[in-house]
């Protein structure tokens, strides 16, 4: 086993992990327990940010049912292997071997009862137990291959990030060099630029050949610009469940009103199947036939106004506000009319529309508010069971820089650590 006392004083580490987030750090810790002498970069001023903003503060770290069919890609196959290798109880496991306590929401989602720290400072506390060295504010400025000497096989130019302070200390920027054996790249996607996001993990793998699945904002809200946002918007704060769809899918979730659009986990996941230009379907009603209860009191209480059937059915209690700015926006001229007076074909025509809202989103909030990035690294270049590249001897990708996109619900985060896994037991 390598000596790890003074890993510090090297320049030169078998494994170098460019990412100290989920993925890297989980890398990280496997690879040390093999004996490796492992570096963590990261250009953030902490590890883990992302962590720590996940699940409201909470870490939605996992799920208890995690299957293939929760991630999208252009090869649906390639994350089965590393799943298969490390389920989410390997990690529900380590979670309570820290004492961390957690609960299960709605769809297995687990969650910590105190803070995502909790699992951040597990990560931490793991990786410092096998001798990792995770070093922060270092910007990568030049990666190359020295083909001649397996062990030194990368050669890294870093440099410190220079805060506002640095600057006006005139403090001058020093370049730190480094080797390693295995180079992983576990750089996450573009989501929320604040939390330090950036492409360099894609730039990394163009460098060295890679072809990029084109990369978009996902796990992300609806915004419109129609009447149909001013609608929207004027009932931000209202939620309720409803059965969000497309061609592709449909999931029974909960939807939020806000001031831009549309969001809520009905939102947050039909954007994983979404593209640009493309109508979703919203069955504001999902337990009832719209078409039929109208009709059916049509018939038996003639004399009875929409809103009036819609208020009282239990199934069909829509909000106040939103019926009424429903009511607005779809029925306005026959508001006050009696079932009696209405064809036939106006109450079918609307009771699609409750059972079928056809919209078709401006856009969404882009990656400012993503959870995730959908696209990244074409998986057919590299090895589903160790994330290596096929085109470049010792260089990795792991976590959300490779074209895997886990639903809402913890996925994304069980992905991170399978992939990190099977990558940290093999650099």
């Amino acid at each position: 086993m390598t000596n790890h006392r003074n890993a510090q004083n090297h320049t030169h580490y078998d494994v170098i992990i460019i990412g100290a987030g989920a993925s890297g750090l989980y890398c990280a810790l496997t690879a040390g327990r093999r004996g490796r002498r492992v570096l963590v970069l990261d250009h953030a001023n902490k590890a883990g940010k992302k962590i720590l903003m996940s699940g409201g503060g909470r870490c939605n770290f996992t799920n208890y049912f995690v299957e293939p069919e929760h991630f999208i890609g252009a090869n649906p196959h390639f994350c089965k292997s590393a799943l298969s290798r490390y389920p989410s109880w390997e990690f529900i496991g380590m979670v309570e071997s820290h004492k961390i306590a957690y609960h299960e929401r709605e769809h297995g989602q687990l969650f910590c009862d105190d803070s995502a720290q909790d699992i951040l400072s597990m990560l931490l506390d793991e990786c410092t137990a096998v001798g990792v060295q995770v070093t922060l504010n270092v910007q990568i400025d030049h990666v190359k291959t020295a083909a001649q000497d397996k062990d030194e096989r990368f050669q890294l130019t870093t440099s410190k990030k220079l805060g506002k302070k640095d600057i006006a200390n005139g403090t001058q920027s020093s370049q730190t060099r480094y080797s390693c054996e295995s180079l992983v790249v576990a750089t996450g996607g573009l989501s929320i630029p604040t939390m330090g996001a950036s492409g360099i993990g894609y730039e990394l793998a163009q460098q060295f050949g890679h072809t990029l699945v084109p990369t978009d904002a996902s796990l992300v809200p609806f915004t419109f610009t129609d009447k149909t946002g001013e609608l929207i918007r004027a009932l931000a704060g209202i939620s309720l469940p409803v059965i969000a769809s497309n061609e592709r899918i449909s999931f029974k979730l909960p939807v939020l009103f806000t001031h831009r659009g549309l969001s809520g986990p009905a939102m947050l996941q039909l954007s994983n199947y979404w593209h640009t230009g493309e109508t979703i379907n919203i069955n504001l009603l999902p337990k009832i036939d719209v078409t039929e209860l109208l009709l059916a009191r049509k018939k038996s209480h003639p004399r009875q106004l929409i809103r009036t059937v819609l208020a009282e059915n239990t199934d069909s209690a829509l909000p106040k506000k939103l019926l009424a700015a429903l009511q607005t926006h779809l029925w306005e001229d026959i508001k006050d009319t009696e079932l009696a007076n209405i064809k036939d074909e106006r109450l079918m025509a609307l009771g699609a529309t409750l059972n079928g809202w056809q919209l078709k989103p401006s856009g969404t909030e882009g990656y400012r508010t993503a959870e995730v990035t959908r696209g990244g690294v074409k998986t057919d270049e590299v090895s589903s069971k160790t994330m290596q590249s096929n085109l470049q001897g010792g260089l990795y990708f792991i976590g959300e820089v490779l074209d895997v996109t886990g639903w809402l619900g913890g996925y994304n985060f069980q992905w991170a650590w399978a992939s990190g896994f099977v990558s940290g037991e093999i650099v």
